[in-house]
């Protein structure tokens, strides 16, 4: 298997390569002169080497021959004594060949929702040419993960391995992702080897899905079909387009061959006549939100309707204040808004141009109903509350 290139832009969701295998890749060519660099010159920054306990016990041991040996001037302590000395060198030259020429970069993946869990995943590259590693372990942290992963199998040379974490992001916003350190204990686990990493990244988290009450006023979504021209999307007419699988969606409308091309699952999305098409819009207004877990959640009953609404072909546009409305055309135009709505926060509106646009369809306005509660109004009645 051919070495991915490190120069290379990481594809999306993916962090760049760091680890003793990239800087040697860097200095191709200079292998000896990198060798002798590395065992006269002290570690560079952020790698660290310390004993274990078993490791401290060893040395003690080595201290009381040492001065026994010197004491009695005994062979045979003398000889004990560089065997333990050169247990502890050796040690230290193995766990430095071990993550000599490995590499590791992160996959951070997505979607992201707020208390749904999902794998951060870390792939891991040798570069060598002979010896194989053994017994890394990584440090993740992660919102309020702060976790460790071991490698329990062995990464040969030129083969690449994962390691994955199960997240579940408690809020929405920007999660901040880092690799904190990564080590060995091998061989013996006298000698603990770490090196510091700067591997970091972010996930933006969307709102959490809400579960909500459809009131008299929430029957007009299901409008009768056939009256008018118009065509959204929905379940029947002709064939519109290919979508990524939502929770949801009707397992007939899964279009396989796609999928399976993909790796991901994609639904056929069809074209619907006579829906009457809706502006979702939530005030991001700060004195009407004074309480801020009753904005928060507002905040999850919009991402819930938008994500309804657009599976039932009502979603016509979407709006954030006083904005301009942005048009709904594709679930890529739902992701985009699901987006502004995991870093959204109340603020004072400004008047914004435009902002009248689309006034000739039905607005969907998110709005507190009482001290606690939210609802979804249509002509000042709630349709959904929650």
């Amino acid at each position: 298997m051919s070495a991915p290139a490190i120069d290379v832009p990481p594809p999306a969701g993916y962090t760049e390569w760091q680890g003793p295998w990239t800087a040697s890749r860097r200095r191709r060519g200079k292998f000896f002169r990198s060798v002798l660099w590395s065992l006269l010159y002290p570690p560079p920054r952020g790698e660290r080497v310390s004993p274990t306990l078993t490791g401290i016990l060893l040395i003690a041991v080595s201290l009381a021959i040492g001065t026994a040996a010197y004491n009695s001037s005994n062979n045979i302590l003398y000889i004990t004594l560089s065997l333990l000395l050169s247990c502890l060198v050796l040690s230290g030259v193995l766990s430095w060949l071990n993550l000599r020429e490995v590499g590791w970069r992160l996959h951070l993946g997505g979607p992201w929702r707020a208390g749904q869990v999902r794998p951060i995943g870390l792939e891991l590259r040798s570069g060598k040419t002979m010896l194989p590693t053994y017994a890394l372990w990584f440090e993740l942290e992660a919102g309020v993960l702060n976790a460790r992963r071991h490698l329990t199998a062995r990464l040969d040379p030129g083969e690449n391995h994962r390691l994955e974490w199960p997240v579940s992001m408690p809020k929405r916003g920007r999660i901040p992702v880092r690799l904190r350190s990564v080590g060995s204990l091998y061989p013996f686990g006298f000698l603990r080897k770490s090196v510091a990493s700067e591997m970091s990244g972010e996930v933006l988290v969307w709102p959490a899905t809400v579960p909500y009450e459809r009131n008299s006023a929430g029957a007009v979504w299901r409008t009768s079909r056939g009256r008018g021209t118009e065509k959204r999307s929905g379940r029947e007419g002709e064939l519109q387009a290919l979508r990524r699988y939502v929770p949801g969606d009707a397992p007939r409308l899964v279009h396989w061959k796609a999928s399976a091309r993909l790796r991901h699952l994609m639904v056929r999305q069809f074209s619907a006549e006579g829906v009457a098409g809706f502006t979702l819009r939530l005030c991001n207004d700060a004195s009407v939100w004074t309480r801020p877990e009753q904005f928060e959640l507002a905040v999850g009953l919009t991402a819930t309707l938008a994500e309804d609404l657009f599976q039932q072909g009502c979603l016509h546009a979407t709006m954030v204040g006083e904005e301009a409305p942005v048009e709904v055309r594709q679930w890529r135009d739902v992701e985009r808004f699901l987006d502004r709505l995991a870093v959204l926060e109340r603020e004072q509106p400004e008047e914004q141009a435009g902002a009248g646009r689309f006034t000739e369809r039905k607005i969907l306005t998110v709005e507190p109903q009482g001290p606690r509660g939210v609802a979804a109004m249509i002509d000042g009645k709630p349709a959904a509350t929650a």
